[in-house]
């Protein structure tokens, strides 16, 4: 009996460590994810102030409004990782099917547990550079957004922080009359000059506060088209630079574009961009269509969903002519690359054509004709043996030739007896008409 109980206690401490330790390992990977994700809440009053707050997931009371946002990673990962840290930052009070609606792939909108859910988020690798993604599941008084990456002027900043508001000054000091004179104000460097160029919104500092959650649903789908836009203008800068240095470039350069597939990559990224694209005219106007039917959803934020999807579909012309510049790029490079082919191969029949009589003098003096008939070096009859090879060697020249331009020969002296055949009946023809018409009436009858 006492071994009994022993055994006993032994199994019921046994499952209390396994179940300690799974709990251990469950609270390792949850802080484990935790840290690989960032995350930014928000709740905002509907009077224009907004104020940081603790992720708790909770919605407003009132007019009051919450905003809850995840960054995944972007890297090398696969999309059960990306649910994973879903899960990890969001669970709960949200469920499975909750977290699956918003990290699948593909276009997706519709109510998923009594809140709207919308997402466009594309297959390509996450650490690609064109690969988007942007989802959001909202209620009336909370909304939850995950993206991949950093998404541009998403966030809110506090005023008087925006480098736009400042007074710029360049790196360098400039020079007037040859008098050196500094300029006050922020120093802006060339790079922060690029990267703003290729820039078409403000900063999050210049972000207006949303009054309520229509508001903040069209600020989330603003900043997604602009980040579209964003790549689509950086695209327009390096391609404008490339077809610069083509026309100053020469060999090596191209060369090098050949060699390094710079081109057909570039229109693969262009595809996937205008997958994105595609995605969000599938869902926005479902959004759009969805909310107008919500009574705290505004008119005016209506209007401006109607203007951000004109904005998608001009977005997907200009990357259309973007794509097509691309492939006149390439038609270009191809061309080039045959036609130094044929140079090569033009210098290669010049060679050719140049030592082929060498090559036919030495063959025909360095034969060894001492088996051949009529090439007996002893008896005088066979005197001509060398001058016989010769003779059949060129007749069999002349058939092989023959035997080539046979069909050509025809073809011409085809189409000459046909010409003469039209030409003959032809003139038959001008005959009989030219030949006048006699009419004489003789015994009741008209001769012609």
């Amino acid at each position: 009996m006492q071994q009994e109980d022993r055994i006993g206690g032994d199994e019921s401490d046994l499952e209390s460590s396994l179940t300690s330790a799974s709990l251990r390992d469950a609270h390792r990977s949850r802080a484990q994810f935790s840290g690989m994700v960032r995350q930014r809440a928000y709740i905002f009053d509907g009077d224009g102030k907004y104020y940081n707050k603790e992720w708790d997931l909770k919605e407003g009371t009132g007019k009051e409004f919450c905003w809850y946002h995840v960054e995944l990673p972007k890297g090398n990962q696969k999309l059960s990782q990306s649910a994973q840290h879903l899960i990890d930052v969001l669970c709960p009070p949200l469920k499975l099917q909750d977290i699956l609606s918003l990290v699948s792939n593909g276009p997706f909108c519709g109510h998923v547990d009594g809140a709207l859910v919308f997402r466009v988020n594309s297959p390509g690798p996450a650490s690609s550079s064109f690969t988007f993604k942007i989802a959001a599941r909202i209620t009336e008084h909370s909304v939850i957004t995950v993206s991949l990456g950093r998404v541009p002027r998403l966030g809110f900043s506090p005023m008087g922080q925006s480098l736009l508001s400042e007074v710029p000054s360049v790196d360098s000091p400039s020079y007037y009359r040859g008098e050196q004179k500094e300029r006050s104000g922020i120093v802006i460097e060339e790079h922060v000059l690029e990267f703003l160029l290729t820039m078409n919104h403000s900063e999050e500092a210049d972000n207006p506060v949303p009054s309520s959650v229509s508001n903040l649903v069209v600020h989330i789908i603003d900043t997604h088209v602009d980040q579209l836009q964003d790549v689509v203008t950086k695209l327009e800068i390096e391609l404008d630079a490339v077809e610069l240095e083509m026309d100053r470039g020469g060999f090596a350069m191209k060369k090098q574009m050949l060699d390094d597939r710079r081109f057909p990559k570039l229109h693969l990224n262009l595809q996937r961009l205008l997958q994105v694209i595609a995605h969000g005219e599938q869902v926005f106007p479902r959004v759009k269509e969805k909310c107008s039917t919500k009574p705290w959803f505004h008119a005016e934020d209506i209007n401006s969903l109607e203007e951000l999807i004109g904005r998608l579909r001009r977005l997907k012309e200009n990357v259309g002519f973007i794509a097509n510049r691309v492939t006149a790029i390439q038609a270009g490079l191809d061309s080039w690359r045959t036609e130094q082919i044929n140079r090569k191969l033009y210098y290669l029949s010049f060679l050719s054509i140049i030592f082929l009589p060498l090559s036919i003098i030495t063959g025909v003096f360095g034969m060894n004709v001492g088996g051949v008939p009529w090439t007996g070096q002893n008896k005088p009859e066979l005197a001509d043996g060398f001058r016989n090879v010769m003779y059949i060697c060129l007749i069999m020249l002349v058939v092989v030739l023959s035997c080539f331009g046979f069909p050509a020969l025809y073809s011409r002296i085809a189409s000459w007896w046909r010409m003469r055949a039209m030409n003959r009946s032809w003139s038959l023809r001008r005959s009989f008409q030219k030949r006048p018409t006699i009419v004489q009436e003789r015994r009741g009858y008209l001769r012609l």
